[in-house]
């Protein structure tokens, strides 16, 4: 059974900033690319929403609420109710995940 994917606005602000670095510094072509693969890694979660793994900053403190999957280096972390998957983050996974993780979802 199919589930629908959303993206939070957060999540939203997350890939227009990606977006934005990535044209700024490199190239409006590869920021396109990137936007693509990324959308298409979150969209797999239409047919498959479990697949994902658990985030390890957010095992540590005992949550299995939230799963991620990876475009290299970066990480989209969603959270599963019912039959929708929302997109919570999408961030280079070179940053202080922890720090962001616990300002954008353990204090929400």
């Amino acid at each position: 059974m199919s589930s629908l994917v959303f993206l939070t606005d957060d999540a939203a602000h997350d890939l227009e900033g990606l977006y934005d670095y990535i044209e700024t510094h490199d190239a409006a072509e590869k920021a396109d690319y990137v936007l693509d693969k990324i959308e298409e890694t979150f969209s797999t979660l239409v047919d498959n929403p479990e697949r994902g793994t658990y985030p390890k900053e957010l095992l540590a403190v005992g949550l299995r609420e939230y799963r991620e999957l990876y475009f290299k280096p970066y990480r989209i972390i969603y959270r599963i109710i019912g039959k929708h998957v929302y997109v919570m983050v999408i961030a280079d996974g070179r940053r202080d995940m922890q720090s962001l993780l616990q300002r954008r979802l353990l204090q929400a």
